[in-house]
């Protein structure tokens, strides 16, 4: 299931489903995090696709993230992570993810936008 999602979410980034992620993104993740560089509560997501999981110089990320350094958000990362955070990563202080299986979809296509 989760090799599938990641699949679908690979050859499905066009340029619709990042527009709804965007929307998705504003609904669910902005209250914390931004993609525009600067950090509210939550690490920034700017360039997050591609980069090593806990490795922004300029933020405390929690010793559950710190775990898990030497990875790379990927789409097969960010939707684990997404699904549940505190499975992926035990005693992160992110405890809101995105259940919904499009809308983790739609919200990584968006990411994967934002540079």
């Amino acid at each position: 299931m989760r090799i599938a999602l990641a699949l679908f979410i690979a050859l499905a980034a066009t340029p619709a489903l990042a527009a709804t992620g965007q929307d998705l993104f504003n609904d669910k993740c902005a209250e914390c995090h931004t993609v525009d560089g600067t950090s509210l509560t939550a690490p920034t997501l700017k360039g997050v696709f591609g980069r090593k999981i806990a490795s922004l110089p300029d933020y405390q990320y929690s010793p559950a993230l710190k775990a898990k350094q030497g990875g790379i958000w990927t789409a097969a990362t960010l939707d684990t992570y997404l699904f549940n955070p505190r499975g992926f990563a035990p005693g992160t202080e992110m405890f809101v993810g995105a259940p919904d299986p499009k809308e983790r979809g739609a919200i990584i296509a968006y990411l994967k936008t934002v540079k």
